[in-house]
């Protein structure tokens, strides 16, 4: 498992709302901001992808379990 002390200060960027969940239109933000904008369709297909309980939305433990897994 992965540090999530590692990650939330990352996580926390991203998660705009505050809420402790990654939707879609935040990812969308993201890739916005790093300056590969995607539409809708691909945000929510990238939140599936990293989403591990199927709630349709990422939390810390998937985030960070994404990224130490793709370091």
């Amino acid at each position: 498992m992965a540090d999530l002390t590692e990650y939330a200060a990352t996580f926390d960027l991203v998660d705009s709302d505050d809420d402790g969940m990654i939707s879609a239109p935040e990812m969308a933000r993201l890739m916005e901001v790093l300056g590969r904008p995607i539409g809708p369709d691909a945000a929510q297909a990238a939140v599936a992808r990293l989403d591990a309980n199927g709630d349709g939305l990422i939390d810390l433990e998937e985030f960070a379990a994404y990224l130490a897994a793709n370091q």
